[in-house]
């Protein structure tokens, strides 16, 4: 394997541009090449972005031996396909959030990634945050005592007609959107998976939620709330109560150059300030970690198979109307 990772993207998605310069950036990772379905429109986004080569299909981009791993920011119903050919082709794969769609989807991934001895991760570039990490670390070594509820969101206002995130045969809707945010930092918290969801949610003309509103009872009696949407301004944060205190953290899943959290105990309130990164060049640097040194990825698949799990039992639940339990 090179000492160098070179990049290939999928696609042209605005999100590209918050990989391209952290992969710029790297000086173990190199951006070689782009693919479009269209061969202008990639060789346009090349000639724009300085990439060196460009492809009218993805399949084409698949089949450059020099591309080591592919990064897919196409839209949810397509990232398992094109994880799984681009697997089965001998590229290492950073996908975007969500990895699938369904539990068959990911243990399809899987499974072309063990035959091809490739790494697959999911792209939540939060849990690369120093901040994020810092949050477990002071649950648990008790600093707000144990551990009871959890209350996060993400919402803002989406008011563009024919976006695909409102279209449900793209894998549309706030909960597989961004509600999927609160339910992994909460899982990845509490350290252990969820043993039953209760869902609801209110549903658009086109037929996906626009906002959803959920629960997840975990072992122990913790217990996680959060709420997604479409429909109301920007917010984002996650709020952990604990028997001695609390630990408030402002825009968790985008922290800005002033990253904060509050713990208060008692009438004690302390505000940390952690020092600032670029949010997704963790993820870049992740992956060149578990392709060439071989570390454990950061999110291994059997986290994103279980972060799959409680959305589909989230989805479940919502259309029945009644809490559904997983295994």
């Amino acid at each position: 394997m090179a000492t160098i990772l070179r990049w290939g993207l999928l696609g042209t998605a605005r999100i590209n541009t918050a990989v391209i310069g952290p992969i710029k950036a790297s000086p173990r990772n190199e951006l070689l090449a782009v693919a479009s379905r269209e061969t202008d429109r990639a060789e346009a986004y090349a000639k724009e972005w300085g990439i060196p080569r460009a492809y009218g299909s993805y399949a084409a981009l698949l089949a450059d031996h020099n591309v080591d791993v592919v990064y897919i920011p196409l839209p949810n119903h397509l990232h398992a396909p094109w994880a799984i050919r681009a697997a089965a082709a001998g590229k290492h794969v950073l996908c975007e959030k969500p990895l699938a769609m369904s539990l068959q989807e990911v243990d399809g991934i899987a499974s072309s990634a063990r035959a091809a001895g490739v790494v697959v991760a999911e792209a939540f570039m939060y849990r690369h945050h120093p901040r994020t990490l810092k949050v477990k670390e002071l649950v648990e070594a008790g600093a707000i005592g144990e551990l009871h509820v959890l209350r996060g969101a993400f919402t803002f206002q989406l008011d563009r007609p024919g976006d695909i995130r409102l279209d449900p045969s793209m894998g549309g809707g706030s909960l597989w959107d961004v509600g999927c945010y609160p339910i992994n930092f909460a899982r990845f918290v509490v350290g252990v998976e969820p043993v039953e969801v209760f869902g609801s949610q209110v549903v658009g003309p086109s037929e996906v939620d626009l906002t959803f509103a959920g629960q997840l009872r975990f072992p122990g009696n913790v217990i996680a709330q959060f709420d997604s949407g479409f429909r109301s301004q920007l917010r984002m944060h996650m709020e952990l109560v604990g028997s001695d205190g609390t630990i408030n953290i402002p825009q968790t899943f985008l922290p800005d150059s002033t990253s904060t959290l509050t713990i208060t105990v008692g009438k004690s309130a302390d505000i940390l300030t952690i020092k600032a990164v670029d949010l997704y060049r963790g993820e870049v640097e992740d992956m060149f970690d578990a392709v060439v040194q071989g570390k454990p990825p950061r999110i291994s698949l059997g986290d994103s198979r279980a972060n799959i799990a409680t959305l589909v039992a989230l989805s479940q639940s919502a259309r029945g109307g009644r809490p559904v339990a997983l295994e």
